[in-house]
């Protein structure tokens, strides 16, 4: 088998993204690696992360599982997955922690807004969805909605009452859980001044 049969196998096993490791656990050097790209067989999608440039572009959901493990799908993106907001975003809101390293988040082919939480409340609300085929991780609802008073500055005027709407008239919410994520993210007032109106309105 030819190297560039061993690459595109390589890839192909991995979900469209393969590490410089994965190529070296199979017996290629980096002066290869380095040798395809320059050919333009391959393709660089960020320092260390290969893609093959013949195929097609790879879903973003997928770059971000590959790439960004570790991140969550927050605000915006949440509120349009929850369908809390007609918006489509132009680029994927995600959540990393403070200490996360800013070099990791320079991905050529992906347009993030990203959001530093602290640690002690990143994980608050943390669930798994299908988007797009691809499991990822996203705040929950009650998460979402104590983000958008959390981050309020940062969402205009129609995004931000859409969404607390939406969410009041939503058969799934879960208002227990609102007002316990509201408490440890300090935005238990301000909530709950709004949703109050809003539910009994």
């Amino acid at each position: 088998m030819d190297k560039k049969e061993t690459i595109k196998n390589i890839v192909n096993n991995n979900d469209g993204i393969a590490k410089t490791a994965d190529f070296v656990a199979e017996g290629l050097t980096n002066y290869d690696v380095a040798n395809l790209c320059k050919e333009g067989y391959l393709e660089r999608v960020r320092h260390g992360y290969y893609q093959l440039a013949a195929q097609e572009d790879i879903k973003e959901e997928q770059v971000i599982a590959t790439l960004l493990p570790e991140s969550i799908v927050c605000v915006e993106s949440a509120l349009f997955y929850y369908g809390y907001s007609d918006f489509s975003p132009r680029q994927w809101s995600i959540a990393v922690p403070r200490t996360f390293s800013r070099t990791r988040l320079h991905i050529d082919s992906l347009a993030t807004k990203v959001y530093f939480v602290q640690p002690t409340l990143f994980e608050i609300g943390k669930t798994s969805e299908d988007f797009n085929g691809v499991q990822l991780a996203v705040y929950d609802r009650e998460r979402t909605i104590c983000d958008c008073f959390k981050y309020r500055t940062k969402l205009d005027n129609e995004m931000f009452n859409k969404a607390l709407n939406a969410y009041a008239a939503d058969k799934k919410k879960n208002l227990s859980n609102l007002s316990n994520y509201a408490k440890k993210m300090r935005v238990y007032k301000k909530l709950m001044d709004v949703m109050e109106v809003l539910l009994n309105g």
